[in-house]
């Protein structure tokens, strides 16, 4: 528990810190603006090449690991999509579904990393970078698609959606990443010293651009719509992980780090994407806030669960 609490932390002080220089040193909205879009183009793209042009992809089990967070990730995405409808009776507009859905399927990547690697070792980041590879191609895709699709104050043509998505940044970084990996592409010494510099500070930064966007007066009243958000990503997308898991046969390491990549709370760039194409961006705020504080008390839970079972 002691190895979770202190990854989500830093995560969480990042954001109050955001909360504080909104109202303080930077004030203004083009500061925080130019900040989204350094994030959303350049550096969690760089983030995303170097983590998988860095995974060690051949001694973990892609299929298990993979398929159960790839399966679940799925899963999660096609029942938001069920449950659209109902949601709108509700009074839950096109830029809040959005916010909810991206609430439910995304995960944040550092804190899974952190957590991965602090319990396991070179074994665990491994595993993780697996996880990753699998997750985040298919949640960016997802996410671009139903933002273009609800969150556009008309709706988009099927051809529109698709070159929405294919100009998305975060999707050529996972495509460019993963063809590095695969074809063993050598990079210059320079290259890993510049995005290593570029992909650490996408998280700092983007979890500051975060908390200078949170709506403070709702967390104690959260809406319908964060409720909702946070129910599906740290209570639902956990229990349909490690179904898929056991179901693939994955045990000891292997299952439980499956648990501590669908347990994360949602990533921060979600927001940056949020305010980049019309999502509901202070509920996403409201989300990612949430999900981070009861994270520290559902990701040990998920963990132990594992750790306990047969």
């Amino acid at each position: 528990m002691a190895v979770v609490i202190a990854a989500l932390l830093p995560v969480f002080i990042l954001i109050v810190l955001g909360v504080v220089l909104r109202r303080s040193l930077m004030r203004l909205d083009t500061q925080w603006h130019g900040l989204e879009r350094l994030t959303y183009f350049v550096l969690f793209p760089m983030l995303l090449i170097q983590t998988l042009v860095k995974a060690d992809l051949t001694k973990v089990p892609v299929a298990g690991v993979g398929g159960a967070l790839l399966l679940s990730a799925l899963a999660m995405s096609l029942l938001c999509l069920a449950l659209r409808p109902a949601l709108a009776r509700l009074d839950i507009d096109g830029p809040a579904f959005t916010s909810i859905f991206q609430g439910a399927t995304r995960w944040q990547t550092y804190v899974a990393l952190s957590v991965s690697a602090n319990l396991y070792g070179d074994v665990g980041l491994a595993l993780a970078s697996v996880a990753m590879v699998a997750i985040i191609p298919l949640v960016n895709v997802f996410s671009v698609a139903v933002l273009a699709h609800y969150a556009a104050p008309e709706k988009q043509s099927a051809r529109a959606i698709v070159m929405t998505v294919i100009r998305n940044p975060l999707i050529w970084a996972c495509a460019i990443g993963l063809f590095i990996n695969v074809t063993h592409l050598p990079l210059p010494k320079i290259w890993h010293e510049v995005a290593d510099a570029l992909g650490r500070s996408s998280l700092a930064i983007g979890l500051l651009v975060t908390g200078a966007g949170l709506q403070l007066k709702g967390l104690l009243r959260p809406s319908l719509g964060a409720t909702l958000g946070v129910a599906f990503k740290l209570a639902l997308m956990p229990v349909l992980a490690l179904a898929l898991a056991v179901w693939f046969g994955l045990s000891g390491i292997n299952l439980a780090i499956v648990a501590i990549c669908a347990a994360v709370p949602t990533s921060p760039s979600a927001y940056v994407l949020a305010r980049q194409m019309g999502g509901d961006a202070p509920l996403l705020a409201q989300i990612i806030t949430l999900q981070t504080i009861l994270a520290a008390i559902t990701m040990p839970i998920a963990i132990a669960l594992v750790a306990t079972g047969p």
